[in-house]
């Protein structure tokens, strides 16, 4: 049996009984999950191992990279500068970003790079790896990039475009790296532990990521015997054109390893946010209300930041998705805590949501990374919310 660490409020154990059963019989190694309710935590619990080659333990201080989670953090850095009335997200992103104009895009507005329509989830050339670590070379690439579709007209996830894009308007507009920023504006008045670009004095306590392969390929598998729903998904897989390969090969290499010291000391604004699940839910009941004598979104900024901007189906996930000014809006099979919610899930499980109506803020960061259908970690611990917000 897994120890469980932490507390949990009465009224809340179903959601430590699913944290535990995450550990005997969904496949958790080391995580964190972590409940405010009105502004308070409620459930802060952590257990496992956080480093499978040496068995260190998972500590209530154990950092942990929650991949596309991350952009939940950057959205709400630039929902700031609206708030601030130093964005406006209806202005052309030219206007902050003049060279970004170029190849037919000076009339992109801000929206539509928080929104996924901008129609750069993919470059011609590909970056090297080292120099979009270093910045300035993937956003000089992203400018002279012209787009894949006509802009505002369909949406497609940018699963690492997002970060460069939405992240230089930050830079444009502050005078701030957008992880400057997010330290500056975000993280330093709450006091959360979450970076984009992993200060190297904090690098020691950041969890050692471990991958599962999928339990059946499905890439290899006849489409005849693939449910109808899933073969135009799979067709895309397969194809090294399509844009669900082509968002994910912006870099050279195209594999990143997100485990390196260089690349968690980076700032990747869609996908290498590190800290715990703590911070995440501190940061999320911020957005929704007052924590500690901060909020950080007016009610206007909220009603802005979380109204839909595009859905239906995705052109890059080929699946159908809902999106807001940066982030995922409950569906089907992410339904969070109700219909008002909103958040942003992450490569292999991570999730962070808030939810107004219920007045819920979330956090959930693992270091064994799974995802697809059979992954119930995150769903689990939510329905265990859902279940104690009801009893």
């Amino acid at each position: 049996m897994t120890t469980i660490d932490g507390e949990v409020a009465a009224g809340f154990e179903p959601v430590r009984e699913a944290f535990s059963a995450n550990f005997a019989r969904h496949g958790d190694v080391g995580a964190a999950v972590c409940v405010y309710l009105d502004g308070r935590p409620v459930v802060d619990l952590w257990g496992g191992i956080a480093d499978a080659r040496t068995d260190r333990p998972w500590t209530r201080d154990t950092l942990q990279l929650v991949y596309s989670a991350t952009k939940g953090a950057t959205a709400a850095a630039a929902h700031l500068l609206a708030q601030r009335d130093a964005l406006d997200l209806d202005a052309p992103v030219a206007e902050y970003w003049p060279e970004f104009a170029a190849s037919g895009k000076a009339e992109i507005p801000v929206r539509w790079l928080l929104s996924h329509q901008a129609g750069l989830v993919a470059l011609d050339q590909p970056v090297p790896l080292t120099e979009a670590l270093a910045w300035h070379p993937m956003v000089a690439a992203l400018a002279a990039q012209r787009p894949v579709w006509t802009p505002g007209t369909v949406h497609g996830y940018h699963g690492r475009t997002f970060g460069w894009l939405v992240g230089e308007v930050i830079r444009r507009v502050s005078g701030r790296t957008p992880g400057r920023f997010f330290a500056d504006e975000i993280a330093a008045p709450l006091g959360l532990e979450f970076f984009i670009g992993l200060p190297a004095s904090e690098r020691d306590r950041v969890s050692r990521m471990t991958y599962r392969q999928p339990d059946i390929d499905l890439t290899t598998a006849s489409p005849e015997s693939l449910p109808e729903e899933l073969r135009e998904l799979v067709a895309a897989w397969r194809d090294p054109n399509s844009f669900s390969n082509r968002a994910f090969a912006v870099t050279d290499p195209a594999e990143i390893d997100f485990n390196s010291p260089e690349v968690q000391a980076a700032e990747l604004p869609a996908s290498n946010g590190i800290g715990t699940a703590r911070g995440l839910a501190r940061m999320y009941a911020a957005l929704i209300g007052e924590v500690d004598g901060v909020r950080l979104f007016t009610p206007e900024t909220l009603a802005s930041a979380t109204k839909e901007q595009a859905s239906g189906m995705d052109r890059v996930m080929v699946v159908p998705s809902r999106f807001s000014c940066g982030y995922m809006l409950p569906t089907e099979t992410n339904p969070m805590t109700g219909p008002k919610a909103f958040g942003h899930t992450g490569r292999g499980g991570s999730l962070g949501f808030a939810d107004p109506e219920q007045g819920i803020a979330f956090g959930y960061a693992m270091n064994h990374i799974i995802g697809g259908p059979n992954d119930m970690r995150a769903a689990s611990l939510v329905d265990a919310v859902r279940k104690s917000l009801h009893s």
